[in-house]
Parts: structure tokens; C-alpha cells; sequence
């Protein structure tokens, strides 16, 4: 359901979000439901004002009951920078919020029972996404971490430490304490949410890796310099071994050398990349030589 847009970012809502509110309204405590409903708009908001500052696409806010989704191009997985500062952009608008509602608790605005729930709104939702799990802005943080150290291909995988199987945890934990009375529904289907869309950005990792292999050539001709990156490699390694180690936001240069440790010759980049898009994953670095 469309909203409206503000500065010129369309909100959405999704219909089982209206039901929680139906829900809040029904038990009520709509307050507070309005209350969380603008602290994640704001937070996705944020998402979307740094995203634009890094000139970035991003027109479109998704509010879910459990959340909300910023719609941005693919652009920004391709510099694991610019994910970077999108992704921290959100948790760090919730401690700005917890900031100003201390102050207006000090200055006296400020109210006995809805003022302590927004501090607590938003510490919660920022201490759940710096979490290092896809797709929370913590995992998104440690993966563009990742991608700079090991290499693009083999980042993703390794990203979400606590994703599919730390939502599962979370949903089992919720089940266990729904069952011992020590929590509501809210954090099994968290949980839920959580596998299911951890699941999404693993089976996205290969088309992430091949966004921003694809995009060095925009970076060096944006930038006209790049820092390098060097990789010696005997001339048998296969070449998809070898470009799975390749780092992004940096030109990759190959030293290929035999097995006694001469070197043959030197490949670059982009020589690497036209037999790895021809399907050559498999042809032997040493080959290319000639």
C-alpha cells in the first residue's frame, strides 16, 4: 500500500504491517505501535539520505511488520564502501533519536510511560541490526569488510556468520521461551524472517560477485587511478581460483611463475576476466600467456 513520499522517497506499507497496528489498536497500545512506526521509517529513511549522498538510487521504503526494506540499485553492492556507510547510516539514526529523547526527557518533554518506550524502541532496534547477520546493516557491514580482505567471490559466503542458522536459533529460542511463557510470538516469527531472508542473500552472492567484477571497469575509468592488488599464482591454478581471489575497489595484477619459481609473465585484470566471462573457468592460468 502506497503512503505518500517524503523527499521524494515512496513509502510503503505492507498489509500484514496494518494488521500489527490493527493488533496494537485492538490490545490498546496503538501509541506505541505509531511510536515504532516512525522510528523505522526514520531508519530507513536514513538509508536512503546517506545512499543519495553517495550518489546512489534509492526511491522506495518498505515498511514490514518486523521491519522495513529500503529499495536501492544494484550499484551499491558493487564499492563494499558505499555499502558500508548505507549500512551504518540506519543504527546510527537510532542513536541519534536516543539522543534527543534524553535531551527532551531533561528539557522536560517528556511523558511517564511512552517516553522510556521510545528510548527503549530505539536502542532495541539499533542493537538488533549491527548484528552481524544478513541481511541486518551489521551483516552487510562485515561483508563489505570481508569482500575488501578476502575477495569478492569469497566474502558472501562467509558474511553471515549468524544468518540462516542464527535465524533458526532465534526462532527455536522463541518457540522454546513461547513454551515457557518467557516471551510473545514476536520472536519466533522474527526468527522466521530472519532464515528466510538470510537465505535470499546467500542464493544473491554469486550475483553480487559478479556485479562488482563487472563494475571495475567503471571505477578505473571514473577514477582514472586505482590501488593494485598483486596474486602469484603457478601457471597450472585453474582461472576461477584464481579470480575468486581477486578484491574489489582495487586493480588486480597476476604473476604466474612455474614450479621452480621463474616467472612466466604477467597478466592483468581485465585479460583475466574475458576468459573467465567466455567460460574458461577452468583453463589454466599459465595458458593465458601465450
Amino acid at each position: 500500500m502506497f503512503l505518500g513520499r517524503i523527499w521524494g522517497v515512496g513509502i510503503y506499507v505492507n498489509p500484514f504491517f496494518l494488521l500489527l497496528l490493527g493488533l496494537f489498536f485492538v490490545a490498546g497500545v496503538l501509541a506505541k505501535g505509531l511510536i515504532a512506526f516512525g522510528i523505522v521509517l526514520v531508519h530507513e529513511l536514513a538509508h536512503c539520505l546517506m545512499a543519495r549522498r553517495l550518489g546512489l538510487q534509492a526511491n522506495e521504503v518498505e515498511l514490514l511488520p518486523f521491519g522495513g526494506v529500503t529499495r536501492m540499485g544494484s550499484e551499491l553492492v558493487r564499492e563494499p564502501g558505499r555499502e558500508m556507510l548505507v549500512a551504518v547510516a540506519g543504527p546510527a539514526s537510532n542513536l541519534v533519536l536516543t539522543m534527543l529523547g534524553v535531551a527532551a526527557k531533561n528539557y522536560g518533554f517528556w511523558h511517564h510511560e511512552l517516553g522510556p518506550f521510545f528510548l527503549q524502541c530505539n536502542l532495541l532496534i539499533a542493537a538488533f541490526n549491527i548484528l552481524p547477520a544478513l541481511p541486518l546493516d551489521g551483516g552487510r557491514v562485515y561483508r563489505a569488510f570481508l569482500a575488501r580482505r578476502l575477495g569478492v567471490a569469497r566474502a558472501p559466503p562467509r558474511a553471515p556468520p549468524a544468518g540462516p542458522g542464527g535465524g533458526a536459533l532465534v526462532g527455536l529460542c522463541g518457540l522454546g521461551g513461547l513454551w515457557r511463557r518467557y516471551n510473545r510470538l514476536e520472536l519466533p516469527v522474527t526468527g522466521l524472517f530472519l532464515f528466510y531472508a538470510a537465505t535470499r542473500e546467500l542464493t544473491a552472492a554469486p550475483y553480487v560477485y559478479l556485479l562488482q567484477l563487472e563494475s571495475k571497469r567503471e571505477q578505473f575509468a571514473k577514477l582514472a587511478v586505482l590501488p593494485c592488488h598483486g596474486l602469484a599464482v603457478l601457471e597450472q591454478v585453474p582461472l576461477g581460483r584464481v579470480v575468486r581471489c581477486f578484491l574489489p575497489e582495487q586493480y588486480n595484477l597476476v604473476l604466474v611463475f612455474n614450479r621452480t619459481g621463474r616467472l612466466l609473465g604477467l597478466l592483468g585484470e581485465e585479460q583475466l576476466l574475458q576468459s573467465f566471462w567466455a567460460g574458461e573457468v577452468d583453463r589454466a592460468v599459465g595458458s593465458l600467456l601465450n
